[in-house]
């Protein structure tokens, strides 16, 4: 919600994962025992390799990015450094080897590269490599690793943000009497932080994030910020490198105003802090422009809706001057970068496509380039991607398309150009499900984006089982792109419906708003409106109907099988069962009474109750699965448990399954789980599915 190869499985459910998967529909050829397998399978996790965070140098002639790579021996996506020459294509490994190597960033004068690396037995270190030389020189050792790196402009300096070990609350003390040698329980803890553990961190030590700089060429670190605040990133340095801009919520009340940070400068010389805005509500990505004159952020007005679109401001290097640069653009900004004093590039989400677009200090808006697609979290078919552009205006990025993972492109503003093929070699002979857009009309007349994913082999006229996948968020998006889930449910004969229901992102405010104090509701519609299209267009079987969805889609899977009995089993991944319950145990507990309802839960708890999934648990008849991580801590492992006892309470058909070690942003991270989640669900649908079944079976 909000918008991360054993599994821990309930008794009843303990056979579910070793159902094997195998096609249903796929015609193999005779001699396909004597080739290679054709069908996507769960070993092909491992063998996947996706493009991150490509930057390109500030002349445009070379691009560094982050390559994600499964090592099966740990079970664990690594990352590694590699280098491409923009004129050839010639790529080679830059920094690479076992732990993780990420965050490069070029010096300003394009012949050093600073990252940060880590063997995986130390924390992750800043390092610096020359280019000409290939020497790499580890310039800090820290005790926490460093984030959101920074170059001054005169290439003398890097900034950084780190985490400052801090003293906690005490309250009392152990007695004074333990013995030398003596074993006792561990101290007390004692919380006093109003967010005291988080998604994907667990339970959160003492302590602030902080900035620091140090020299480029190895020296002591400095610390440049102080006080009890986090203060984040990106960092940018005024052109005479004396300042640093960067973001944090320095409110006094900042623990529960958690939506109102500010865009601040610091001086470096003497530590002292400026607020460079003051509206209610987040202003943050602040990038200075090279010639210093001018400073781009994102942010909005916080009226306490559940979805806002991060515009484009542009003000004067002191905070005077606030400019909106985006007042006609119906859509979200969700990064942005300088290209010369005069022009910056933003990229965003339009109607499922992302797209990087070149804005004018006039409000000019050029749209430059579209399909840019993630590069890692190949699970489910979220827009996103990444970009970054050189002083010239070219501009390197990712994108991929539904049956290929993202690999590095450049475009000049024209054509996009491809310049890696990670996955092309094995990819190429297996068969993947094809995807095809869904005409889908809402019941009040509104259009709804819909996409099919069809088995590979489904011939004309043939009919598939199919399995309605809901998003998450619910204020995010789905797009045609690669999906690890997808290709997996397809490959073992099943068809997949994925939409973007009301409420969705990239389609501009009153879209996305139209849930606000209304989730879950009537995006309730939209859903079915699409699985009825999927049977009137001929591919998806009517009694062999399948549903489930994470995170927001958790939630929307529970809601509809409590509101009808169409579908013969579901599959409830992650969800929200009890808004009062998940508002107060969920990791940043500000949020759901403020954004998503209009009293807190002890004011108005009938509110709570009537769009919480429990309360219509009653009406559930649907064989229903639970699937949660054992540390999920966005919505909290409690709400899985509390579903799966009501519907043991009421003898539906269910078992939960729980992923070892994982978070809520994380529980397909590892590729033997994402693999063995899959099939889990698969294998509880198989249980319910009538007429022709899986080959295995």
């Amino acid at each position: 919600m909000i918008s991360t190869m054993k599994f821990r499985i309930a008794v009843s459910a303990l056979a579910l994962a070793s159902v094997p998967l195998a096609p249903a529909v796929v015609a193999k050829p005779s001699s396909a025992a004597a080739g290679p397998e054709r069908s996507f399978t769960p070993d092909d996790l491992f063998k996947l390799q996706g493009v991150t965070d490509p930057q390109i140098s500030p002349d445009g002639s070379k691009i560094v990015y982050v390559r994600s790579s499964a090592d099966i021996m740990i079970d664990k996506v690594e990352p590694s450094l590699w280098l491409v020459d923009v004129s050839t294509g010639e790529q080679r490994p830059l920094v690479a080897g076992p732990g993780a190597h990420m965050s490069p960033r070029w010096s300003p004068d394009g012949k050093r590269i600073a990252y940060v690396s880590s063997d995986g037995s130390s924390a992750p270190q800043l390092y610096v490599l020359w280019l000409a030389s290939g020497a790499s020189v580890n310039v800090t050792d820290l005790p926490d690793s460093p984030g959101a790196l920074a170059w001054s402009p005169d290439g003398r300096q890097i900034a950084y943000t780190m985490r400052v070990p801090g003293e906690g609350e005490k309250l009392g003390s152990q007695p004074e009497t333990r013995p030398e040698g003596a074993q006792w329980a561990e101290p007390l803890q004692v919380i006093d932080r109003v967010t005291y553990r988080f998604d994907g961190a667990g339970y959160l030590e003492p302590g602030f994030d902080h900035i620091f700089v140090v020299p480029a060429d190895g020296g002591a670190p400095r610390q440049v910020t102080f006080g009890k605040f986090d203060d984040g990133g990106p960092l940018s340095w005024t052109a005479d490198a004396r300042r640093i801009v960067f973001s944090a919520n320095r409110h006094e009340d900042w623990e529960r105003d958690i939506n109102n940070s500010e865009v601040y400068s610091v001086d470096i010389a003497s530590g002292a802090i400026r607020a460079l805005t003051t509206r209610q509500g987040p202003d943050g990505g602040a990038l200075v422009s090279p010639d210093g004159k001018h400073i781009a952020y994102l942010g909005y007005d916080d009226v306490n809706r559940s979805y806002e679109n991060s515009d484009l401001y542009v003000m004067n290097a002191d905070g005077s001057g606030v400019r909106l640069l985006t007042p006609k653009l119906d859509r979200s900004i969700d990064a942005l970068e300088w290209a010369g004093n005069n022009s910056l590039y933003v990229q965003y989400d339009d109607e499922a496509q992302t797209r990087v677009a070149r804005v004018g200090l006039d409000g000019s808006i050029k749209p430059v380039v579209s399909g840019l697609t993630p590069g890692g979290h190949y699970d489910r078919p979220y827009t996103g991607g990444s970009f970054s552009v050189s002083k010239g205006g070219r501009i390197a990025y990712t994108a991929g398309t539904t049956s290929h993972p993202a690999d590095l492109w450049v475009s000049n503003g024209g054509s996009g150009r491809k310049l890696t093929d990670l996955n092309g070699t094995w990819m190429a002979d297996k068969a993947m499900a094809p995807v095809r857009k869904l005409a889908v009309t809402a019941p009040d007349g509104r259009p709804i984006d819909a996409w099919l994913v069809t088995p590979p082999g489904l011939q004309p006229g043939q009919r598939a089982p199919l399995i309605l996948e809901i998003h998450g968020g619910p204020n995010t998006a789905y797009a045609p792109v690669f999906a690890t889930d997808y290709q997996l449910y397809a490959a073992h004969g099943y068809a997949v419906l994925y939409t973007n229901p009301r409420g969705s992102t990239s389609y501009g405010e009153e879209f996305a708003n139209l849930i606000d104090r209304a989730y879950p509701g009537t995006d309730y519609d939209d859903l079915m409106a699409a699985v009825d299209a999927a049977v009137a267009d001929g591919v998806a079987d009517p009694d062999n109907l399948f549903v489930t969805g994470g995170s927001g889609g958790g939630v929307l899977t529970a809601w509809i099988v409590g509101k009808t009995d169409r579908f013969k089993a579901a599959a409830t991944q992650k969800p929200v069962i009890n808004w009062i319950s998940e508002a107060l145990t969920m990791d940043s507990t500000p949020f759901t009474s403020r954004y998503w309802f209009d009293k807190k839960p002890w004011e108005d708890p009938m509110a709570y109750w009537k769009r919480s999934p429990l309360s219509l648990v009653g009406n559930v008849k649907t064989p229903t699965l639970v699937v949660v991580g054992s540390d999920d801590y966005r919505t909290p492992v409690s709400e899985s448990e509390q579903y799966y006892a009501a519907l043991q309470i009421r003898g539906v058909p269910t078992a939960m399954v729980k992923v070892p070690g994982a978070s809520h942003g994380g529980i397909a991270a590892r590729p033997s789980q994402s693999a063995a989640k899959a099939s889990a669900i698969l294998a509880w649908f198989d249980k319910y599915r009538t007429g022709a079944k899986p080959a295995s079976e």
